[in-house]
């Protein structure tokens, strides 16, 4: 991350004691130069897995940064694919990538807008995320997923991949115990807050609340990444579905 084409040291210390917004604005240039990038390996078994639920014909790739899950959902929609996000840095870099890309697929379309007030009717068939939820807090998931709702189309999906956390007894887990014990300090501290925890979005939490927004949700395992030593799987793809369409039969994740 700190290498010559990454952010450096101060870079990141700007940035973590900016806003959200202006914070990605200027991290924006590096950020596919960084771990905060959802590598390609969730990227590809997030569209794998979700070939069979289809068809989709347009799709929304929800906070969508550069524009990495958007590419993805080009192989997943037949119509038009469409990314959303708050930072006018992150949707230039995305356009620029996009635009390097050959002009086959879907139609690509980039909307600057908040997830918490989506500038969107019922127009889609499939929403995504990737790697966005740490920077909503708890109390928000309610309005961030009424509105997911609200842009989906009756019968449309979704879906989101989530990484089962590290346990105590692995140095990862402490890690982001500490980072998150950072951020608290730093917003208690600082103003604007700089929202982002990986701790704070607990699948069993996000599962209630979905259901509460009017979604049918199932766990689908993502067998790429492998199986805990008691049966868990080591990643899953959450799929939330809205009523009032038809749906296909899915298989609960153990």
């Amino acid at each position: 991350m700190f290498g010559p084409e990454g952010p450096t040291l101060r870079e990141l210390a700007v940035q973590a004691l900016s806003s959200v917004e202006h914070g990605y604005d200027l991290l924006a240039p590096k950020f596919d130069r960084t771990p905060f990038r959802t590598p390609d390996s969730v990227l590809d078994a997030t569209a794998k897995a979700l070939v069979p639920l289809g068809p989709f014909a347009d799709g929304l790739d929800l906070c969508c940064g550069t524009g990495a899950g958007t590419a993805a959902l080009t192989g997943v929609c037949r119509r038009t694919v469409t990314g959303v996000d708050f930072s006018a840095g992150m949707l230039d870099v995305a356009r620029r990538a996009a635009a390097d890309r050959a002009a086959e697929g879907p139609r690509v379309a980039w909307v600057r807008g908040d997830a918490r007030a989506l500038p969107f009717t019922a127009a889609f068939d499939l929403v995504v995320s990737f790697g966005a939820f740490g920077h909503f807090l708890p109390g928000e998931l309610p309005g961030l997923f009424a509105q997911v709702h609200s842009v989906l189309r009756p019968g449309g999906s979704f879906a989101f991949p989530v990484l089962a956390p590290p346990r105590p007894t692995r140095p990862a887990f402490w890690t982001l115990l500490g980072f998150d014990a950072v951020m608290r300090v730093r917003n208690a501290l600082w103003r604007p807050p700089f929202v982002m925890y990986y701790r704070a979005f607990r699948l069993g939490r996000v599962t209630t609340e979905l259901t509460r927004a009017g979604f049918s949700v199932e766990l689908r395992a993502l067998p790429e990444f492998g199986w805990r030593p008691d049966g868990a799987p080591r990643a899953r793809l959450v799929v939330a579905r809205r009523g009032g369409g038809a749906t296909q039969e899915g298989h609960r994740a153990r």
